[in-house]
């Protein structure tokens, strides 16, 4: 469809919602939310090369079957994953006016699901969780690299394996590589290898668990209730709502494991045989992850490339909170890749979307890839010791043609503008200098105060309109915003702010700032859902050590309550005593048998008894010495996580 063509639709579309509302006139707000020329987003969608039909080919290249099996369900009979949930954008036959241009490209591409063929030996599951689970045929057994977010759709995709190249089970799973620790990557594992790990090798990077703990646990429950913006996993599924999160189509609500890796990969160049099979691995630490690697198939002459070159702009900041990553060493390290595998592969495939077929367009990828990093880092620290600002850069920075049209480049996943702020942030942090923005009020405060000046509520909504018919959503939006955190109560200032989110959502490129403007919308209007996410298995929290378990228990002490308390505690596990202590409200662990006092409780305990412990399972089976009323004066101390804090509403 050509520009004309496509804003041809939307004036069509904008004319049949007019006649709508003139037919039914209860329709007329939610109608108005979307009519007409959708509003501008952060980059210029129009003049892309929508001629170039080349990623469809690579997308459907190598199909051999799609997953007819219907919903996959967890063992409570909860839908993990619906793999038809997004048939409709492949059957749909023209751009639908609520979805840009750009973004509903790249849904139709994300949209195909089942098993594929990459190469000799080589399979991937796309379309049954975020990412794909690849499998690697090796001589007497089966490699899996990422297995997914959740048991269920990882046990769903293997058995489509198994259907139309292993019917009769006779490939046991050899070995299991993670290229990185985010949960879409190994959350999966138990559907897998449900039946133990015996025999099996299990390969990360250096760092892994490490990192795997930090997102997952100690910032978990944040994370997990911001992914849910992210992500849209409790928007509806279409063409007004969730189309997909432009680095795949949803994340999976099944059962997450995580089974400890039993080798680790260290360095560049070190390689490994697995069921007969050679993996020359590139370390790349601090890329789309703190630890993270791509590996060369040089016999059969395949390169995954992990996430760290995938068909999107990928996040420098990622929206649900993340370590901040390092777009200089991540151009680095591409620019490594080229040189390590150009004319060694004829096939990059990756843990998202589709591959890349030919040594010239494998080269091409990673260079523009490695290009867009290193710009967005250049241009961002040029500008940064020019006295901008992270806002300002982001406002202001443009790609060169030459990237900005590439389709791999474009911001479905990560932007320009959040990534700019990210890069800004990893430099010089959240302060920009001016003293103005030091000590700031907190935003109830700050709402208040800004609607005074307005000269009252109703004087912010009527502003917010004024702005909103310039086409200014964004003034608009931040207005109404004041307006709801000034008074909560106001149902008409959620209302209009509801819909200039949904207008806001349906104009972006970017596939989940689109998703946090709906589901911004929805929480003003129906209030905050339950939480919509995996399940973490046992394994998950199996696999922590005792000073990770004390360490997620440390960042839930409430400092003032716990101020003038003081305590010891011991806890005998295996052959270990950890010593904890309680002082100053924090809360210290050591395994050193120099203790600074004697502990008042002594706990002697069995691992699996402590996970019952700290679930609130009771002391059953634990044997105690001294007085048990220090475990619970230290329990009392800790806070829950709330997992349905307010984001759009204080």
């Amino acid at each position: 469809m050509t520009s004309m063509d496509r804003r041809g639709f939307v004036a069509a579309a904008a004319g049949a919602a007019a006649a709508a509302v003139a037919l039914n006139p209860q329709t007329a707000v939610a109608v108005s939310e979307t009519r007409g020329t959708l509003p501008s987003a952060p980059t210029d969608t129009e003049g892309l090369p929508y001629e170039d039909e080349g990623d469809f080919a690579d997308a459907d290249r190598g199909f051999i079957a799609a997953f007819a099996g219907g919903p996959i369900k967890t063992a409570a009979g909860k839908v993990a994953w619906d793999p038809d949930a997004y048939r409709f954008i492949g059957e749909q036959k023209s751009e639908p006016d609520s979805v840009d241009a750009s973004l509903w490209r790249q849904a139709r591409l994300l949209s195909r699901q089942g098993l594929y063929r990459v190469t000799d030996r080589i399979y991937q599951v796309r379309g049954l969780d975020l990412s794909n689970m690849t499998i690697v045929e090796g001589d007497t057994g089966l490699i899996v690299i990422d297995p997914l977010i959740s048991a269920e759709t990882a046990a769903a995709a293997l058995r489509l394996y198994r259907e139309h190249r292993d019917p009769k089970g006779a490939r046991p799973v050899k070995a299991m590589i993670y290229t990185h620790p985010h949960v879409d990557h190994f959350g999966g594992c138990r559907g897998v290898l449900p039946d133990g790990t015996e025999g099996v090798e299990i390969l990360a990077p250096e760092g892994f668990m490490e990192h795997a703990v930090s997102e997952n646990v100690y910032a978990g429950p944040a994370m997990a209730r911001r992914s849910a913006y992210m992500y849209g996993a409790q928007l509806p599924i279409g063409v007004k709502a969730q189309v997909g999160c432009g680095l795949g189509l949803n994340v999976s609500l099944g059962t997450v494991g995580l089974i400890p890796p039993t080798r680790y990969i260290t360095a560049t160049g070190q390689e490994v045989t697995l069921d007969g099979v050679r993996i020359e691995f590139q370390m790349t630490p601090g890329t789309e992850s703190q630890a993270e690697m791509n590996f060369l198939f040089p016999d059969l002459r395949a390169v995954c490339m992990a996430e760290n070159a995938t068909h999107t702009m990928h996040n420098i900041i990622t929206l649900r909170g993340a370590q901040v990553r390092d777009a200089h060493a991540w151009a680095g390290y591409l620019t490594e890749s080229i040189g390590l595998y150009a004319g060694k592969a004829d096939v990059a495939f990756a843990s998202h979307h589709w591959p890349t077929w030919g040594d010239a367009s494998i080269v091409a990828l990673l260079t523009h890839q490695r290009d867009l990093y290193g710009y967005l880092h250049d241009q961002t620290v040029r500008l940064i010791n020019q006295g901008r600002t992270g806002p300002e850069i982001a406002e202001t920075l443009k790609l060169p043609p030459q990237l900005d049209q590439v389709w791999a480049n474009r911001g479905y996943y990560g932007s320009i503008s959040h990534n700019v702020k990210g890069i800004y942030q990893r430099y010089m942090g959240w302060f920009d200098a001016n003293p103005a923005h030091l000590w700031q009020h907190p935003p109830v405060e700050e709402a208040k105060r800004w609607v005074e000046c307005l000269g009252g509520q109703r004087a912010a909504r009527r502003q917010a309109r004024r702005y909103a018919e310039r086409g200014d959503l964004r003034f608009a939006v931040t207005l109404l915003n004041h307006a709801v955190f000034n008074d909560p109560g106001d149902r008409d200032a959620k209302r209009e702010l509801a819909g200039l989110y949904t207008r806001l959502g349906h104009g972006m490129e970017n596939a989940v700032w689109r998703n946090f403007y709906l589901m911004a919308a929805q929480e003003l209007k129906e209030g905050i859902k339950p939480a919509t996410s995996a399940t973490l298995g046992p394994d998950m929290y199996m696999a922590l050590t005792v000073g990770q378990l004390i360490d997620s228990m440390a960042v839930r002490v409430n400092g003032p309550k716990a101020w003038d308390l003081r305590l010891a505690v011991d806890w005998h596990i295996g052959d270990t005593y950890w010593h904890l202590r309680l002082a100053n409200g924090l809360l210290t662990w050591t395994t050193s048998a120099d203790a600074a006092e004697d502990a008042g409780l002594t706990m002697t305990m069995t691992k699996p008894q402590l996970l019952a412990l700290l679930a609130g399972k009771g002391t059953d089976g634990i044997t105690m010495t001294g007085a048990p009323a220090l475990l619970k004066r230290l329990l009392s101390v800790l806070d829950a996580p709330d997992p349905v804090f307010p984001i759009v509403t204080p």
